[in-house]
């Protein structure tokens, strides 16, 4: 695969119902948008992750099971870097703050970890959070990738 330069831009954005289901096509779909960076197997699987984490939150806690909601997941590439948005319309965040504590959920019943957002943040180099209750939820994470066509340029 041929190295990327810096002015190398591309974009997609997906939309799709709020369904479980839905949560695997959507971490398949910015894998293999992401891979024509080439990047190495762990930074595949941690932006792999951090999509099934956004995903599911929005599932889980913003349409809580209304399989009616839409969700929106763009994707961006600026160079080496990848931006992942994931949008919900659900019920939005009360706190954002105290969502973002590790091991916080307000679903306990269905045995939620309340790491979510804790694995976006260690995944990702940046993590932004807004939401506005009864509007909706935006997560926006930011990753710099080392492609591995990258590397061999370096070698």
């Amino acid at each position: 695969m041929a190295a990327f330069h810096k002015a190398f831009h591309n974009k997609m954005e997906l939309r799709f119902l709020a369904k479980s289901e839905n949560e695997a096509f959507a971490r398949v779909a910015v894998a293999s948008f992401v891979s024509q960076l080439d990047p190495d197997l762990e930074q595949l699987t941690d932006i792999k992750t951090v999509v099934s984490e956004a995903v599911t939150n929005a599932i889980i806690h913003g349409y809580e099971g209304n399989e009616e909601g839409w969700i929106t997941l763009s994707t961006e590439i600026n160079g080496d870097e990848v931006t992942i948005i994931i949008r919900d319309e659900g019920k939005g965040i009360k706190d954002i703050h105290q969502a973002r504590q590790p091991l916080f959920t307000t679903k306990p019943e269905l045995e939620r970890s309340g790491m979510g957002f804790t694995i976006m943040e260690n995944f990702m180099d940046r993590l932004d959070v807004t939401s506005k209750e009864g509007e909706g939820t935006t997560v926006m994470m930011v990753k710099k990738l080392t492609t591995n066509s990258n590397q061999a340029l370096c070698n």
